[in-house]
């Protein structure tokens, strides 16, 4: 008669399994709670930039890019800028400055807004002409760029900095607030625009050049 092999120590080991499962659960053995790094979590926004409308009948405005800040970081977004309607500067520079300003402190569209759109730049800003002795291009801010929140000023340098009637190709953007402290020339790098909350580090003063002096007697 032939015997049946295996069937002994196959059922053997199911109470040694048993016994272990029930030693592991009476010595409290429970699952870990480390948190494990698998990445940042993948970003429920879209960042597709909205249609821009036609400017209003009767309204001056120029067509141009300001920096939004979606997924944490920058993107630019077209717009039809108006002109300010209280143009207390003269200085032409300047006057694009408040501009791009205004579009950048106003509060993006619903449209924007449902794509993840948001802005940092405060209210109340206001852009003024360069001082006796600043470089050609300076823009004055009524906030000393230093003292923004970054993310607010890397949203105000990348946007002068793709404007041609604020800045003269590519390169920094010259920068001075109220007082009489030098200004200083900021740049828009890749850097900035995908991480602008490390935004920023000073640029160079932009020292005035010995010919900008009173003429000597």
């Amino acid at each position: 008669m032939a015997r049946r092999r295996g069937r002994g120590p196959a059922l053997s080991v199911l109470p040694c399994v048993a016994a272990l499962v029930a030693l592991a659960s009476g010595c409290g053995i429970r699952a870990t709670t480390v948190p494990v790094d698998v990445g940042p979590a993948p970003s429920r926004v879209s960042c597709d930039t909205p249609e821009q409308a036609g400017g209003q009948s009767g309204v001056q405005g120029f067509r141009a890019t300001v920096e939004l800040v979606c997924g944490s970081q920058l993107v630019g977004v077209e717009r039809i800028v108006p002109v300010p309607e209280k143009r207390v500067v003269r200085d032409p520079v300047a006057l694009v400055a408040q501009a791009l300003l205004e579009a950048l402190e106003r509060s993006p569209s619903t449209e924007e807004r449902d794509a993840g759109f948001t802005t940092g730049v405060p209210s109340g800003m206001t852009a003024g002409a360069p001082r006796p002795g600043d470089p050609a291009g300076t823009v004055r801010l009524s906030r000393k760029p230093e003292d923004l929140p970054p993310v607010a000023l890397s949203q105000i340098v990348c946007t002068l900095a793709g404007n041609d009637a604020v800045s003269a190709g590519p390169g920094p953007v010259v920068l001075g607030g109220p007082d009489a402290d030098p200004p200083r020339a900021w740049e828009c790098t890749d850097a900035v625009r995908s991480r602008p909350e490390s935004v920023p580090t000073l640029g160079e003063l932009v020292r005035p050049s010995p010919s900008a002096g009173p003429t000597p007697r």
